[in-house]
Protein backbone atom coordinates (compact mmCIF):
# COMPACT_ATOMS: atom_id res chain seq x y z
CA UNK A 1 0.00 0.00 0.00
CA UNK A 2 1.06 3.62 -0.58
CA UNK A 3 0.70 6.15 2.21
CA UNK A 4 1.24 9.88 2.68
CA UNK A 5 2.37 11.17 6.09
CA UNK A 6 2.19 14.90 6.85
CA UNK A 7 4.21 16.04 9.84
CA UNK A 8 6.44 13.02 9.39
CA UNK A 9 9.55 14.37 11.11
CA UNK A 10 8.07 14.52 14.64
CA UNK A 11 8.16 11.69 17.16
CA UNK A 12 4.85 10.14 16.11
CA UNK A 13 5.45 10.61 12.39
CA UNK A 14 8.89 9.04 12.65
CA UNK A 15 7.57 6.02 14.56
CA UNK A 16 4.75 5.59 12.04
CA UNK A 17 7.09 5.89 9.05
CA UNK A 18 9.34 3.17 10.43
CA UNK A 19 6.41 0.89 11.22
CA UNK A 20 4.82 1.24 7.79
CA UNK A 21 8.13 0.94 5.95
CA UNK A 22 8.96 -2.21 7.93
CA UNK A 23 5.61 -3.57 6.76
CA UNK A 24 6.65 -3.17 3.13
CA UNK A 25 4.53 -0.10 2.35
CA UNK A 26 5.61 2.73 0.04
CA UNK A 27 5.66 6.14 1.71
CA UNK A 28 5.66 9.79 0.78
CA UNK A 29 6.80 11.89 3.75
CA UNK A 30 6.23 15.60 4.29
CA UNK A 31 7.23 18.09 6.95
CA UNK A 32 8.05 21.77 7.29
CA UNK A 33 11.50 20.68 8.57
CA UNK A 34 13.19 19.95 5.26
CA UNK A 35 16.40 18.50 6.71
CA UNK A 36 14.65 16.23 9.20
CA UNK A 37 12.18 14.80 6.68
CA UNK A 38 14.98 14.20 4.17
CA UNK A 39 16.99 12.29 6.78
CA UNK A 40 13.96 10.20 7.75
CA UNK A 41 13.12 9.49 4.11
CA UNK A 42 16.67 8.31 3.49
CA UNK A 43 16.46 6.11 6.57
CA UNK A 44 13.23 4.33 5.57
CA UNK A 45 13.60 4.48 1.79
CA UNK A 46 10.74 6.89 1.14
CA UNK A 47 9.96 9.84 -1.08
CA UNK A 48 9.76 13.23 0.63
CA UNK A 49 8.89 16.89 0.22
CA UNK A 50 9.17 19.92 2.52
CA UNK A 51 5.61 21.17 3.05
CA UNK A 52 3.91 23.95 4.99
CA UNK A 53 1.07 21.96 6.48
CA UNK A 54 -1.21 24.92 7.17
CA UNK A 55 -0.94 26.17 3.57
CA UNK A 56 -3.78 24.76 1.47
CA UNK A 57 -2.01 25.23 -1.87
CA UNK A 58 1.18 23.62 -0.63
CA UNK A 59 -0.67 20.58 0.75
CA UNK A 60 -2.70 20.33 -2.47
CA UNK A 61 0.58 20.21 -4.41
CA UNK A 62 1.94 17.62 -1.98
CA UNK A 63 -1.01 15.26 -2.52
CA UNK A 64 -0.85 15.64 -6.30
CA UNK A 65 2.89 14.93 -6.32
CA UNK A 66 2.43 11.89 -4.08
CA UNK A 67 -0.13 10.44 -6.51
CA UNK A 68 2.11 11.19 -9.49
CA UNK A 69 5.16 9.58 -7.89
CA UNK A 70 3.50 6.53 -6.31
CA UNK A 71 0.83 5.95 -8.94
CA UNK A 72 -1.96 5.91 -6.37
CA UNK A 73 -2.51 6.59 -2.67
CA UNK A 74 -4.29 4.25 -0.29
CA UNK A 75 -4.14 6.43 2.79
CA UNK A 76 -2.89 9.56 4.51
CA UNK A 77 -2.12 10.60 8.07
CA UNK A 78 -1.65 13.99 9.67
CA UNK A 79 0.94 13.77 12.45
CA UNK A 80 1.64 17.51 12.52
CA UNK A 81 0.89 19.23 15.80
CA UNK A 82 1.97 21.46 18.65
CA UNK A 83 1.43 21.81 22.38
CA UNK A 84 0.57 24.92 24.40
CA UNK A 85 -0.30 24.76 28.09
CA UNK A 86 -1.68 28.14 29.14
CA UNK A 87 -4.96 29.39 30.57
CA UNK A 88 -7.11 31.33 28.13
CA UNK A 89 -6.57 34.70 29.85
CA UNK A 90 -2.79 34.42 29.30
CA UNK A 91 -2.98 33.15 25.72
CA UNK A 92 -2.32 35.68 22.98
CA UNK A 93 -4.16 35.72 19.68
CA UNK A 94 -0.97 34.78 17.85
CA UNK A 95 -0.44 31.81 20.17
CA UNK A 96 -3.98 30.58 19.58
CA UNK A 97 -3.63 31.05 15.84
CA UNK A 98 -0.39 29.06 15.84
CA UNK A 99 -1.97 26.18 17.80
CA UNK A 100 -5.00 26.09 15.51
CA UNK A 101 -2.81 26.18 12.41
CA UNK A 102 -0.46 23.44 13.60
CA UNK A 103 -3.22 21.06 14.66
CA UNK A 104 -6.58 21.84 13.03
CA UNK A 105 -5.66 23.70 9.84
CA UNK A 106 -3.10 21.05 8.87
CA UNK A 107 -5.74 18.34 9.35
CA UNK A 108 -8.31 20.24 7.30
CA UNK A 109 -5.75 20.94 4.57
CA UNK A 110 -4.87 17.24 4.32
CA UNK A 111 -8.50 16.12 4.17
CA UNK A 112 -9.13 18.69 1.46
CA UNK A 113 -6.04 17.77 -0.56
CA UNK A 114 -6.36 14.01 -0.22
CA UNK A 115 -10.00 13.90 -1.27
CA UNK A 116 -9.18 16.05 -4.29
CA UNK A 117 -6.27 13.88 -5.33
CA UNK A 118 -7.96 10.54 -4.56
CA UNK A 119 -11.36 10.67 -6.18
CA UNK A 120 -12.42 7.15 -5.25
CA UNK A 121 -11.39 4.63 -2.60
CA UNK A 122 -11.02 2.29 -0.93
CA UNK A 123 -8.74 4.61 1.03
CA UNK A 124 -8.22 5.63 4.62
CA UNK A 125 -7.32 8.84 6.42
CA UNK A 126 -6.23 9.13 10.06
CA UNK A 127 -6.10 12.37 12.03
CA UNK A 128 -4.64 12.94 15.49
CA UNK A 129 -6.91 14.42 18.15
CA UNK A 130 -6.25 14.21 21.91
CA UNK A 131 -7.74 12.95 25.15
CA UNK A 132 -7.99 16.58 26.27
CA UNK A 133 -10.67 17.15 23.63
CA UNK A 134 -12.91 14.90 25.74
CA UNK A 135 -11.69 15.53 29.30
CA UNK A 136 -11.43 19.09 30.61
CA UNK A 137 -7.94 19.73 31.95
CA UNK A 138 -6.80 23.08 33.29
CA UNK A 139 -4.51 25.22 31.14
CA UNK A 140 -5.34 23.24 27.99
CA UNK A 141 -7.85 25.64 26.41
CA UNK A 142 -6.04 26.28 23.13
CA UNK A 143 -4.94 22.72 22.43
CA UNK A 144 -8.32 21.31 23.56
CA UNK A 145 -10.12 23.64 21.16
CA UNK A 146 -7.86 22.62 18.28
CA UNK A 147 -7.97 18.90 18.97
CA UNK A 148 -11.73 19.00 19.57
CA UNK A 149 -12.01 20.49 16.12
CA UNK A 150 -9.92 17.65 14.70
CA UNK A 151 -12.27 15.04 16.19
CA UNK A 152 -15.32 16.83 14.79
CA UNK A 153 -13.61 17.19 11.41
CA UNK A 154 -12.93 13.45 11.27
CA UNK A 155 -16.57 12.58 11.93
CA UNK A 156 -17.95 15.06 9.40
CA UNK A 157 -15.45 14.14 6.69
CA UNK A 158 -16.21 10.45 7.28
CA UNK A 159 -19.86 11.15 6.51
CA UNK A 160 -19.07 13.26 3.46
CA UNK A 161 -16.72 10.81 1.79
CA UNK A 162 -18.22 7.46 2.79
CA UNK A 163 -19.97 7.19 -0.57
CA UNK A 164 -16.55 7.43 -2.22
CA UNK A 165 -15.22 4.63 0.02
CA UNK A 166 -12.80 6.99 1.76
CA UNK A 167 -12.71 6.25 5.48
CA UNK A 168 -11.76 8.93 8.03
CA UNK A 169 -10.92 8.13 11.64
CA UNK A 170 -8.95 9.78 14.42
CA UNK A 171 -6.83 8.68 17.35
CA UNK A 172 -6.91 10.55 20.65
CA UNK A 173 -3.72 9.94 22.66
CA UNK A 174 -3.02 10.84 26.23
CA UNK A 175 0.43 12.16 27.13
CA UNK A 176 3.01 10.47 24.91
CA UNK A 177 6.76 10.72 25.46
CA UNK A 178 8.12 12.47 22.36
CA UNK A 179 10.27 15.48 21.61
CA UNK A 180 7.11 17.60 21.70
CA UNK A 181 6.45 16.75 25.36
CA UNK A 182 10.08 16.57 26.49
CA UNK A 183 10.08 20.04 28.04
CA UNK A 184 6.97 19.30 30.10
CA UNK A 185 8.13 15.88 31.26
CA UNK A 186 11.61 17.10 32.18
CA UNK A 187 10.02 19.00 35.08
CA UNK A 188 9.68 16.52 37.96
CA UNK A 189 6.63 18.21 39.46
CA UNK A 190 4.82 18.45 36.12
CA UNK A 191 5.76 14.87 35.27
CA UNK A 192 4.37 13.55 38.55
CA UNK A 193 1.14 15.52 38.20
CA UNK A 194 0.66 14.38 34.60
CA UNK A 195 1.36 10.76 35.47
CA UNK A 196 -1.31 10.85 38.19
CA UNK A 197 -3.94 11.67 35.55
CA UNK A 198 -3.34 8.37 33.73
CA UNK A 199 -4.98 5.41 35.54
CA UNK A 200 -2.49 2.95 34.02
CA UNK A 201 0.27 4.95 35.77
CA UNK A 202 2.48 5.46 32.75
CA UNK A 203 2.77 7.59 29.68
CA UNK A 204 2.32 6.29 26.17
CA UNK A 205 4.94 5.77 23.49
CA UNK A 206 4.94 6.97 19.91
CA UNK A 207 5.22 3.35 18.82
CA UNK A 208 1.97 2.41 20.57
CA UNK A 209 0.07 5.23 18.87
CA UNK A 210 1.70 4.40 15.52
CA UNK A 211 0.49 0.81 15.86
CA UNK A 212 -3.11 1.99 16.23
CA UNK A 213 -2.79 4.35 13.27
CA UNK A 214 -1.38 1.55 11.13
CA UNK A 215 -4.38 -0.59 12.07
CA UNK A 216 -6.80 2.17 11.03
CA UNK A 217 -5.02 2.54 7.70
CA UNK A 218 -5.16 -1.17 6.90
CA UNK A 219 -7.74 -3.61 5.65
CA UNK A 220 -8.42 -5.04 9.13
CA UNK A 221 -10.34 -1.84 9.95
CA UNK A 222 -12.13 -1.62 6.59
CA UNK A 223 -15.59 -1.40 8.24
CA UNK A 224 -14.59 1.44 10.56
CA UNK A 225 -15.11 5.10 9.79
CA UNK A 226 -16.03 8.23 11.72
CA UNK A 227 -14.44 6.91 14.92
CA UNK A 228 -12.24 8.69 17.46
CA UNK A 229 -10.26 6.00 19.26
CA UNK A 230 -8.70 6.81 22.62
CA UNK A 231 -5.24 5.48 23.39
CA UNK A 232 -4.57 7.31 26.63
CA UNK A 233 -3.99 5.00 29.57
CA UNK A 234 -7.56 5.63 30.69
CA UNK A 235 -7.15 9.41 30.95
CA UNK A 236 -10.34 10.41 29.14
CA UNK A 237 -12.76 7.86 30.54
CA UNK A 238 -11.56 6.48 33.88
CA UNK A 239 -11.24 7.84 37.38
CA UNK A 240 -9.54 5.61 39.92
CA UNK A 241 -9.56 5.99 43.68
CA UNK A 242 -5.92 6.94 43.59
CA UNK A 243 -6.64 9.88 41.30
Amino acid sequence: MNYLILGASGGLGTALAHRLADGGHELFLASRDADAVEALADDVGALHRPTRGADFEDVDALAREAVEELGELHGAVNCAGSLLLKPAHLTTQDELRNVLDANLTTSFALVRAFTRAVRQGPASMVLVSSAVATTGLSNHEAIAAAKGGVAALARSAAATYASRQIRVNAVAPGLVETGLTERLLSNDKAREASLALHPLSRFGSAGEVAQLIAYLLGESSSWMTGQVLHIDGGLATLKTRAS
